[in-house]
């Protein structure tokens, strides 16, 4: 999900305007605006940074991919001054990015340099479209272009891991300390409920309900209410997320989005004489060679991510992938490491035949619904003509955000949730859905359908809005059975990989989404919700009478509509080898020693929620493995 309040040609013809209109609307107050805007636009300062030739031929980890595991990684292992770290990232600094900052305005990112532009391969049970995939190029990684929303997924979930790779330190009942190792929950006198003994209170990562609420928000969680859905105290309590509430989010009480970057890479932290940050730099590959008859990770090939001369860079302890759930398999496959024959096939040299890379790729995918809003409240205050009203609402909106006192433009966009279940009979009842789903849920308490809304509708990533007022309502398929994979397009590193999510290629998927899609209009035309839809729009591409569409009409709305939600993961997952594995329960790649892998492209099997706390909580519990194991090289 991805929508900006301010869409790129709508930010550039205000600043446009702005600087046009000065003495109508103010010459010191738009004055000063401009000055701030055009500073945070202009600006990629404050992260420690060495280019390629400066860096050192060696460290003694490695770590590849500055994203959501990456940066708290490499923060949590330096803070052991005896260890070396370097942390490569293909991207620069999202610190001083105002539409990185600003929770509302990370669409603004997708199609700009900030973010890999990948497609899909042509969804064939998805009308052929070929669906937009953008991934984070910048440090911080997709935490720094995310909707914020701190939801965990279900205890059920990570106790599924344990069963599959046969290691209890993955159940909840262990792994749940290192989600509250990142936190740093503020208690907030309107959720007296959450229970503070499940939070954690000292991490890098402000987790909370800081940003803005817009009325619609509240509106939706009275109207889930009405229908059935329960009230939850917490999305991430021990009893699980199931019901409706307000969700929690990775914004700072000045408002400002709380990424990987700004939470882990502290000006502390970069003051670190052990750790290096090289930015704007690619890895090629992993150098993997023969030790004492063993293959063994020994460092990298770099070269700057603008082009350039190949450099090698060793590891005296380990290589560790954190580059994400599509770049870390296409990194593994361009080393060497993969299914021999797809290796074999674009001329790279086999290392290692291991075909669960790039493999068992499941993404969460997503339904939208769009409606007119009557109350004229809607976000979008820059679609439509540029009046001098709309004008004065985006500066005082932006005042308020700059000046630390939040406002709409602080908004995460999505504010409020439901987690159900597709085969609770109190929602979806037998007389109307006589046929019972196939229960791809970790337990009775887990949910695989996720609904929500925004106060504003988008389409294409939030590059194209409507010229109305209007909001949004979404459903996620939180455990699809579809499966695709990540595949090489040819042996250049820059060359984008294939990917291929598969969405709705299983039935039960489609049928899922249409009973997710029902319920949203049931919502929507429930009080207090229905009060805010404008049910006289002729505007046939809103959704206000489409409750009155048959399920085959809905299911081709589905086909139609489709998209992802950001979230693909498992093509590294980590499983027993015969079970498609590429990781041990350890991170370790099966056949090669001294390489890991620690991010979203490990997960077992795609959580009933939201991915950036497990990347974060992975990376926690990879790091007290790698210090607690680690033992001094002595230098040569």
């Amino acid at each position: 999900m991805a929508a900006p309040v301010t869409s790129s040609p709508a930010v550039s013809q205000l600043l446009a305007v702005l600087t046009r209109r000065k003495n109508m609307l103010g010459s010191v107050s738009v004055a000063a605006l401009l000055l701030v805007l055009r500073y945070w636009l202009s600006k990629d300062r404050g992260t420690k940074h060495v280019g390629i030739e400066s860096t050192q031929d060696e460290y003694d980890y490695i770590v590849v991919g500055g994203g959501t595991a990456g940066c708290a990684l490499a923060a949590r292992l330096s803070e052991n001054p005896n260890i070396r770290v370097l942390l490569i990232e293909a991207g620069g600094s999202g610190k001083e990015l105002l539409f990185s900052r600003t929770p509302s305005a990370y669409g603004r990112l997708l199609y700009s340099k900030y973010c890999f532009p990948f497609r899909t391969e042509p969804q064939i049970h998805a009308k052929g479209q070929q669906r937009f995939w953008p991934r984070a190029k910048m440090l911080g990684g997709c935490s720094s272009i995310n909707a914020s929303m701190a939801q965990y997924g279900s205890p059920e979930d990570f106790d599924e891991w344990a069963e599959i790779i046969k290691d209890d330190s993955w159940a909840w009942t262990n792994f749940s300390k290192y989600f509250r190792k990142f936190e740093n929950y503020t208690a907030n006198p309107a959720y007296p409920e959450v229970d503070l003994a499940h939070r954690g209170n000292s991490g890098p990562v402000t987790v909370g309900y800081f940003s803005y609420l817009h009325p619609v928000a509240n509106v939706f969680v009275k109207a889930c209410e009405a229908v059935g859905i329960p009230f939850v105290a917490d999305f991430n309590g021990e009893k699980g997320p199931l019901g409706v509430n307000r969700i929690m989010t990775y914004v700072d009480e000045k408002y400002r989005r709380v990424s990987a970057e700004t939470a882990y890479l502290t000006a502390e932290v970069l003051a670190r004489k052990n750790l290096t940050i090289a930015k704007h730099t690619t890895t090629t590959r992993v150098l993997i060679e023969t030790v004492n008859g063993a293959r063994r990770a020994t460092g990298v090939e770099i070269t700057p991510t603008t082009g350039g001369s190949r450099r090698t860079i060793h590891a005296r302890k380990e290589v560790v992938l954190t580059a994400g759930a599509i770049h870390s398999p296409h990194i593994l496959m361009l080393s060497g490491v993969g299914s021999a024959s797809h290796l074999t096939e674009h001329n790279v040299p086999v290392v290692h035949d291991l075909p669960g890379v790039g493999q068992n790729l499941v993404d969460h995918p997503v339904f939208d619904l769009y409606f007119k809003d009557k109350t004229g409240t809607s976000l979008n205050v820059l679609q439509g003509e540029l009046t001098l009203q709309k004008i004065f609402q985006f500066v005082k909106a932006y005042g308020q955000l700059l000046l630390g006192n939040g406002g709409p433009i602080s908004t995460n966009l999505g504010e409020s949730a439901a987690f159900v279940r597709s085969d609770d009979p109190k929602l979806f009842p037998p007389a109307e859905y006589p046929v019972h789903p196939l229960d791809t849920t970790s337990s009775k308490n887990s949910p695989d359908l996720e609904l929500f809304v925004t106060p504003v509708a988008y389409t294409e990533h939030g590059l194209n809005m409507w010229k109305t007022m209007t909001f949004a309502l979404h459903v996620y398929l939180l455990r699809p059975s579809s499966t695709g994979d990540i595949r090489l397009s040819s042996s250049d590193p820059f060359a984008h990989p294939i990917m291929n999510p598969n969405y709705l290629k299983a039935p039960e998927d489609l049928e899922k989404l249409v009973r997710g899609a029902k319920l949203c209009l049931k919502i929507a035309n429930t009080k207090p919700l229905s009060g805010m839809v404008d049910v006289t729009s002729t505007d046939v591409t809103l959704d206000h009478s489409s409750h009155l569409k048959s399920d085959d009409e809905i299911r081709e709305l589905v086909k139609e509509r489709v998209e992802t939600v950001y979230h693909p993961t498992s093509t590294c997952r980590m499983a027993p080898l015969d079970q498609g594995g590429v990781v041990d329960s350890e991170l370790k790649v099966y056949g090669i020693e001294g390489l890991r892998v620690c991010d979203a492209s490990i997960f077992p099997f795609i959580l009933s929620g939201h991915t950036a706390g497990a990347c974060y909580a992975t990376a926690e519990k990879l790091a007290d493995m790698l210090k607690k194991s680690f033992t001094q090289v002595p230098t040569k």
